[in-house]
């Protein structure tokens, strides 16, 4: 009989490990009162890549939230933003704002639910997510500010 437990709970983490696509385009949201928004508190950097994501626009609720990194590519025109997310469809990115300064880029992500599951109920699990922010002008030098935080 423990056999069989450890089996079925084998299964189920695996399952939790996966999750469907949220791509779509336009905007992103922020996620729910209830959903993670920070790493978890595990000194340990979790194993494999963040999940991109496409802002849908749209979604429930949407609220600030706050991310971890901001990577700029090569050349300065773009910035690959990484922050600690929910599952879909309870949380998916709605938009993302960027305001450009001389001295700062201000980038702030917006994350809601998923409009076309208003009845869902999702794990409460954090995973870590990425969307790419093109920029009008290459970064240059000027500080990258996240817009949810004070």
């Amino acid at each position: 009989m423990r056999r069989f437990w450890a089996i079925a709970l084998l299964f189920m983490a695996a399952a939790c490990g996966q999750q469907p696509s949220t791509s779509s385009t336009s905007s992103t949201s922020p996620p729910g009162p209830n959903e993670p928004t920070s790493a978890p508190a595990s000194s340990e950097a979790p194993t494999g890549s963040p999940s991109p994501e496409t802002p849908m626009g749209g979604t429930r609720d949407p609220r600030k939230i706050a991310w971890t990194s901001a990577t700029p590519s090569t050349d300065g025109r773009s910035l690959a933003i990484v922050w600690w997310s929910g599952v879909a469809p309870c949380t998916v990115l709605d938009r993302v704002e960027v305001e450009e300064g001389a001295k700062q880029v201000t980038v702030t992500l917006y994350e809601g639910g998923d409009p076309r599951f208003p009845d869902a109920v999702c794990i409460a699990i954090a995973m870590q997510k990425t969307t790419t922010v093109r920029l009008s002008a290459p970064l240059d030098g000027r500080e990258v500010v996240d817009g949810a935080r004070p």
